[in-house]
């Protein structure tokens, strides 16, 4: 028994991710996620189209952010829509992004730790 398990220690922290194995299918949709999330390039389209004022961003806006072509934008913002990161809606001969709220608050739910006490734990 690790001082974690003895009744009145001190807290512990505890998330989804560590706190049950992950069923086989989440393992899978999680890889790709994390995957996606992989490239600096993306990780940084994905924050400017989330923090993005209205919460929507044009690739026109966002390729002034780069000094990446105009194709390698398009198939990064193409790996976050294939991993659901993102939706892209097209008005006349742009697109517009969104974050989807619901993939981030899950990733954010699995990896954000919560402090559990012992009698929290304790049968």
């Amino acid at each position: 028994m690790s001082n974690h398990d003895v009744p009145g220690s001190a807290p512990r922290c505890w998330s989804r991710l560590v706190g049950e194995p992950l069923p086989v299918e989440h393992a899978a949709e999680l890889a790709q996620t994390f995957k996606a999330l992989g490239d600096p390039a993306r990780l940084r389209l994905l924050s400017l189209i989330a923090s993005h004022t209205d919460g929507e961003a044009c690739v026109c806006d966002l390729s002034e952010e780069f000094e990446l072509s105009g194709p390698t934008i398009s198939h990064h913002l193409r790996i976050l829509r294939e991993a659901g990161l993102v939706t892209g809606e097209r008005r006349g001969t742009w697109i517009h992004y969104r974050a989807v709220p619901a993939r981030l608050e899950r990733l954010s739910d699995l990896l954000t730790p919560t402090l559990i006490t012992a009698e929290a734990v304790a049968p």
